[in-house]
């Protein structure tokens, strides 16, 4: 299970972890917050939305947005259906403890790996970059020794 921010960019690395069908891409609720708090509408109107798209009831928010039709509404359906398969009922997600509901622990996990391929002065070949990437996620793991 890999929560991403909803960047293209974290779609397209997740893209290459594993198959398809052993994946389950998950959009970081607290970046979906983000997003449902940028149109423009009344706090109740919020709320409802928020409380639909936490127990994964997608086809409920749109009807709202929808029916409401806030100021950057529009923008936020396309958000929506764009992630559609990545949002999940996070209420279920969370109680079970099923995974994170955020994606700080696979940001940091990226940061940390990357870490070592940004060293000051350093220069790679491209040919060595995922050599390199191979051992600091070992090590990282507690599988390298040293």
């Amino acid at each position: 299970m890999l929560p991403g921010d909803g960047h293209d960019g974290i779609w397209n690395i997740f893209a290459e972890i594993g198959e398809h069908q052993n994946r389950i891409e998950i959009l970081d609720w607290y970046h979906l917050m983000e997003n449902l708090h940028k149109i423009e509408t009344n706090k109740s109107t919020k709320e409802q939305l928020k409380a639909y798209l936490w127990k994964g009831q997608i086809s409920e928010a749109r009807k709202l947005l929808k029916l409401v039709k806030p100021v950057g509404g529009t923008n936020f359906l396309c958000y929506l259906k764009k992630h559609q398969k990545r949002l999940i009922n996070y209420h279920s997600f969370q109680r079970e403890q099923i995974c994170s509901i955020g994606s700080g622990a696979v940001e940091s996990a990226v940061k940390q790996i990357s870490y070592r391929v940004k060293l000051t002065g350093a220069q790679w070949r491209p040919e060595n970059v995922a050599n390199i990437l191979q051992l600091r996620c070992a090590y990282l793991n507690g599988q390298l020794a040293i």
